[in-house]
């Protein structure tokens, strides 16, 4: 297929090259020119092709149906993308947000580009810096028509089942068989973005749980304790062994092995947190719900402490966002 990819950053870029390493065509804009060539160059020779800006994008797409994928950051920039993208794309063609955009967005997005006869599909896109040899987990609201027509842009994009064990009962009626590939049609236009949105406030939760436990571990040769109940922990040496079948065993916890592999101390990292939008959003969804969610609650609440002062733990937080997303402290992206 042929697919325009708008933002060629930290994922954006990658996701063009995948693209291309499964005989897609893609057509290339960043509004640094440099990032365009820089990208082209990675990508399988002959599959990609410059865009000076939307209008020369949309030109330069042939297909009977134009598809642009939007990887922006959240907020006016994505916003003003797709007014321009809304004047002009024509009946049938697509426009996909693979972003971290508030789900409410989407839907009035949505609603907006239907009125011109433009199909608007929200990617909730996890993955990283990963992505491109790990493949992206993918979360996706819209159409049927229009997720069925970009389905080989998704699988192409998608892990495929890997080593990963399946899951047993999943022969029974119902049961998407895209979910063992890594992606989902979640349902209508926000959907998508609210399943990732959900996604990452369980991430804020469970890094937070990894955090502290370290940090109790690495404190228990505190002198405030009683001499003989003083322990001077391998915190390297412990993240490894909970990798080897421990219940508590993940790709966060593999992240930060490598990190305290490389500094135990984690000296090289400030433990300023930020926090990208998602874990706000979820707490404000249950609260519209009235669903308690008190750790995720507390895992932001932390980040937002952390840019005063902080400890160990913080510390860890920021090895584990750099280790998934190369997200650089005191940024929010």
């Amino acid at each position: 297929m042929q697919i325009g990819i708008v933002g060629l950053g930290k994922m954006g870029g990658n996701i063009s090259v995948r693209l291309t390493r499964h005989g897609h065509d893609v057509v290339l804009f960043d509004r640094d020119p440099e990032v365009v060539s820089k990208v082209g160059a990675r990508a399988e020779a002959g599959k990609t092709k410059p865009a000076t800006g939307l209008k020369d994008m949309v030109g330069k797409l042939t297909a009977d149906r134009k598809i642009i994928w939007l990887m922006l950051p959240a907020g006016e920039v994505t916003e003003e993308a797709v007014r321009e993208l809304g004047g002009l794309l024509g009946n049938n063609d697509i426009l996909i947000d693979g972003g971290n955009s508030f789900y409410k967005d989407d839907i009035r997005r949505a609603a907006e580009l239907a009125k011109k006869g433009i199909h608007y599909v929200d990617v909730g896109t996890s993955g990283g810096v990963w992505g491109l040899e790990r493949g992206y987990c993918m979360m996706y609201g819209g159409t049927k028509d229009a997720t069925d027509h970009i389905d080989p842009i998704l699988r192409a994009l998608a892990p495929g089942l890997g080593d990963v064990p399946r899951t047993p009962g999943r022969d029974k009626p119902g049961m998407d068989p895209r979910a063992e590939l890594g992606y989902l049609h979640c349902g209508p236009a926000g959907s998508g973005h609210f399943v990732k949105m959900v996604h990452n406030g369980i991430e804020y939760g469970i890094m937070q749980a990894f955090a502290e436990g370290f940090d109790v571990m690495k404190s228990k040769n505190s002198t405030a304790l009683p001499e003989d109940q003083r322990f001077e922990l391998n915190m390297p040496d412990i993240a490894e062994v909970w990798r080897r079948g421990s219940v508590v065993s993940s790709w966060l916890l593999d992240l930060s092995a490598q990190a305290l592999a490389n500094n135990p101390d984690l000296s090289n990292y400030k433990g300023d947190v930020a926090d990208s939008g998602e874990g706000r959003w979820t707490i404000e969804a249950a609260i519209e719900e009235a669903v308690p969610v008190p750790v995720i609650t507390a895992s932001l609440f932390t980040r937002f402490r952390s840019r005063t002062g902080n400890n160990y733990a913080e510390k860890m937080l920021s090895a584990m966002r750099f280790g998934f997303g190369g997200h650089i402290e005191g940024t929010n992206n």
